[in-house]
């Protein structure tokens, strides 16, 4: 996808991209490795897209598709209010349609109030709510930190669900 207006280009991940992605990923969440309801995923390994402006990396989505779900697994902007955010995700939904999946869906944290925000205007609808889970995340990613966004302790896990 281009955007000629910012010269936006949404292209799907290379292998040349691979050693910018483990560091963008490091830098963005402090680890390769994510974790939604118990489950490990290794991002930098997972099917991708790069969002890049003049051909300089500029946002990353990473998903997983198992059976008929997708996962969005990860997602970033370096541009934030650009709009990058709101492409990243409709490519990822219009890849899920066309894999034939029933719903996207997501984990995000309790402290994540724009990002419950920006993806209930994509459409997408609280499913369920894990007290506690974030705890027994740090056991497989002791980087996960203590507090979040505005201070406010990461405790819970957050599903939200995109219905195909």
């Amino acid at each position: 996808m281009e955007n000629s207006e910012n010269k936006l280009v949404i292209r799907p991940v290379r292998a040349s991209d691979y050693d910018w992605i483990a560091g963008f990923l490091i830098e963005q969440w402090g680890s390769v490795k994510m974790i939604s309801r118990g489950h490990i995923h290794y991002a930098n390994t997972l099917p991708g897209l790069v969002a890049t402006t003049d051909e300089q990396p500029v946002g990353l989505a990473t998903y997983n598709i198992d059976g008929d779900q997708c996962e969005l697994v990860t997602i970033n902007s370096l541009l934030p209010e650009q709009g990058i955010g709101i492409d990243l995700v409709n490519i990822v939904v219009s890849i899920a349609r066309e894999k034939r999946c029933k719903r996207v869906w997501l984990i995000t944290t309790n402290d994540n109030m724009k990002a419950i925000r920006f993806y209930q205007k994509k459409g997408f609808q609280l499913k369920a709510i894990y007290p506690g889970a974030i705890e027994r995340s740090r056991k497989l990613k002791p980087e996960i930190p203590l507090s979040g966004i505005d201070g406010i302790p990461i405790k819970d896990e957050i599903e939200m669900e995109f219905i195909l």
